[in-house]
């Protein structure tokens, strides 16, 4: 107890900035792994982790022992199940920058850009065309980009629209925005590796799903059976969205007074 009062009284505020720089990290930590595969898997380690503590209070020898050698391989297959979450760590890490105070001129160029998205994925929905539309933001994907044909064109909804006309030469795979041009079409992503999704999603969701788990990127897709419009972020998916959310969410998602991770930066959606 006078241990605790000690440590308490000689807290100073190096030790403080200390304690908050940690809890900060855990913080972000819990961000990225929030709602994915790797959240289960760190509440089964701390289980297995008082268990441990467990079975060596209450001396049960064999137990603890099979503990905590499990433990001690499991490091190794963590690196390895960890993978895809240790890579957007490192990513965020990568791209993470000092916020740079965006101007009127840039705000109304995204308005301009985002309602011109809005009115042709709300186009597409009514008429029951297959879309799948891309972002890019901090982390590049020239690679998706090369796989597709290079268009570096003005973002109208007219020429979205005819892109993803059905049996036309680009109508099949993803467009692709970045700097506030579309830069290409007709582009392979890689699919989902989730298996906890709905069956009833096809490939065109579960690509748009995946180059999101992949990257930082924003994928957008309208379902050809329903008309229904979706929307994928870190992979997460958002689905049936009304054009008033659609609208919301891309200028919350791309307008860089809300986000402060560089947009408009090098390699970002606008410049």
């Amino acid at each position: 107890m006078w241990e605790l009062k000690d440590i308490i009284f000689n807290i100073g505020i190096f030790d403080i900035i200390d304690i908050a720089i940690v809890a900060y990290v855990f913080y972000k930590l819990y961000q990225l792994i929030k709602e994915t595969r790797a959240e289960q898997l760190v509440k089964g380690i701390v289980i297995l982790l008082f268990a441990t503590k467990a079975s060596e209070l209450m001396q049960l020898h064999v137990v603890n022992w099979i503990l905590r050698n499990t433990m001690t391989v499991g490091l190794i297959a963590l690196l390895i199940v960890f993978q895809p979450e240790l890579r957007r760590v490192l990513e965020y890490l990568g791209r993470t920058k000092f916020l740079i105070k965006t101007n009127g001129e840039d705000i109304e160029k995204i308005d301009l850009i985002v309602e011109e998205i809005v009115q042709a994925m709300t186009s597409l929905a009514r008429q029951k065309i297959g879309a799948l539309l891309v972002f890019e933001r901090e982390t590049g994907i020239n690679d998706i980009i090369q796989t597709g044909t290079i268009l570096e064109a003005k973002i109208t909804r007219q020429l979205l629209i005819n892109l993803f006309i059905p049996n036309t030469p680009l109508h099949d795979g993803a467009a692709i925005v970045r700097s506030g041009k579309l830069m290409a079409a007709g582009c392979f992503l890689p699919l989902t590796e989730n298996k906890f999704l709905s069956k009833e999603l096809g490939t065109r969701h579960r690509a748009g799903i995946g180059i999101s788990e992949k990257s930082d990127c924003i994928s957008l897709m309208v379902s050809e059976e329903t008309g229904a419009i979706s929307m994928a972020q870190n992979g997460k998916l958002y689905r049936d969205l009304s054009e008033e959310a659609l609208r919301n969410f891309l200028l919350k998602g791309l307008r860089k007074e809300e986000d402060s991770k560089g947009f408009f930066k090098k390699g970002g959606i606008f410049k």
